[in-house]
């Protein structure tokens, strides 16, 4: 590593009194202890940007054991938790600053189960040797000389955006291949490119993420889902059959097109979906972003096609209701991987909803099918207009523009009802005891049948005042006795 690229990191190091105070303490009981991995990594960027800084969480090493650590930092670090003790880190608050302090680590996975065998090292340079790419095994020393060790090379990968593994991609793999999936990350996440061996790597041992459980495959693809460009990294996800593995439904997009039976390119469409999704999400100040819910609804709203494409007359493909397969097929997927439940529904119900705005025509839609399509979308509203815009994937400019400007005027429609009838809360004109006092009714069926009706009611002709809502449910009512 140049001279002054190690005065920059030593430099960066020396910004933080909580690392200078961690290096005096572990020092003074005679142990080693140095800032790595991606701490390393993100501070080196940082500087390169011209905004130099370290990251939020610091990853450190050392060769105490982490009794020895927690001994260490008794006493004046703010709190300690020892949930990753069994792998050999501590965790730490000192002065706002978070810290996870590992052993170094000389440790191999069995390969039959989904966890490491651990035994502790005592060499810096081992534990780099077994990290998972070049890039994460540098460390810089918290000790007063600042030495900073790069023993693979990572900085010129850095440099040159290029993703290796500091042993054989293959033993790497094996240790641990959940690996493969966090290249795929770090090709979203920083932008860098695979060397040959660990993309043939990837491809040949794909077969082995399935025996990472479905929790930490989960975490890896969202991260690489919320950042800034993921198209790439999701290329290369099913490029190398990892997404057969993991979500087979994204692979089954790539639907073989015949010369007699055009239709879109699928696949190619649902990552241009995406790319649009996060245009629109990033240039609304009023939404969350990164968007989890509307980007994995913009990946996978499509899935359902490949169980409902038909070959019709004169060569045209229909995929009828594969919004009602493909909210099915989302559920069930988001479940395996663990999703929490709100992102599941969430997601599986802007696939089932995605499609309801082609119905509306050049805006034939009645205002009853308005406030369906406002109380259908409930909350999810704001996410359902960018997957839908989203979804105009043609490169006909005049369709487009057609397009945009019908999806215009609906909005503006639902903005009228909206400030003329509060639609975010369309309910019934009486409520529950209005129902029973009206009917004679106990608390039971017969009172959420009536109050389902007066919904149904107020859905198709807006608000009513008591007199024509209590005319309507008598009316009703009388016809349920017959």
């Amino acid at each position: 590593m140049p001279p002054a690229v190690q005065q920059t990191v030593r430099d960066l190091v020396d910004l933080s009194p909580v690392l200078d105070e961690v290096g005096r303490r572990f020092a003074a009981a005679g142990f080693q202890v140095h800032l790595v991995g991606g701490s390393v990594r993100d501070a080196l960027l940082a500087a390169a940007s011209g905004r130099p800084g370290l990251p939020g969480d610091l990853d450190l090493t050392t060769d105490a054991r982490p009794e020895q650590t927690l001994e260490v930092l008794r006493g004046w670090a703010g709190s300690t938790w020892n949930t990753g003790i069994a792998f050999g880190t501590v965790g730490a608050e000192v002065r706002g600053e978070r810290l996870e302090i590992t052993t170094f680590r000389a440790d191999r996975y069995d390969r039959e189960s989904r966890n490491p065998e651990v035994a502790w090292g005592d060499s810096l340079e081992d534990d780099l040797a077994r990290r998972d790419f070049t890039v994460n095994a540098m460390a810089v020393s918290l000790g007063p000389d600042r030495t900073v060790t790069d023993p693979f090379g990572g900085l010129g990968d850095l440099i040159r955006r290029r993703l290796r593994t500091p042993a054989a991609a293959e033993e790497s793999f094996a240790d641990d291949p959940l690996r493969m999936l966090r290249a795929v990350r770090f090709v979203a996440q920083l932008g860098l490119t695979p060397e040959d061996d660990v993309v043939v790597a990837m491809t040949a041992m794909s077969a082995e993420l399935g025996r990472i459980t479905a929790e930490r495959v989960q975490a890896e693809l969202s991260k690489t889902l919320l950042q800034d460009s993921p198209r790439g990294a999701l290329e290369l996800f099913v490029a190398t059959g990892l997404a057969d593995v993991v979500l087979p439904e994204l692979s089954a997009l790539r639907m073989e097109i015949d010369e007699h039976h055009q239709h879109k390119d699928v696949y190619s469409h649902s990552l241009t979906v995406l790319d649009q999704a996060i245009a629109l999400e990033k240039a609304d100040p009023d939404a969350p972003s990164p968007d989890l819910v509307l980007r994995l609804a913009a990946l996978l709203h499509d899935i359902g096609k490949p169980a409902t494409r038909r070959h019709e007359e004169r060569g045209r493909v229909s995929f009828h209701h594969h919004e009602v397969v493909g909210a099915k097929l989302v559920r069930k997927r988001l479940v395996a991987l663990k999703y929490p439940k709100e992102v599941v529904e969430q997601v599986s119900r802007l696939t089932f909803l995605h499609l309801r705005f082609h119905g509306y025509g050049r805006g034939e839609w009645t205002d009853s099918a308005v406030r369906r399509y406002v109380t259908d979308a409930g909350p999810l509203l704001p996410r359902l207009h960018k997957l839908v815009r989203s979804d105009c994937t043609t490169r006909n400019r005049r369709r487009a523009a057609a397009l945009a400007e019908t999806y215009d005027s609906l909005e503006l429609r639902i903005a009228e009802l909206s400030a003329a009838e509060d639609l975010a809360r369309v309910r019934p004109d009486l409520d529950g005891n209005a129902i029973m006092e009206l009917l004679g009714v106990p608390p039971g069926p017969e009172v959420g049948r009536a109050w389902r009706f007066l919904k149904e009611l107020r859905l198709e002709r807006g608000p009513l005042d008591r007199d024509e809502a209590e005319a309507a449910l008598r009316e009703w009512w009388a016809g349920q006795q017959g």
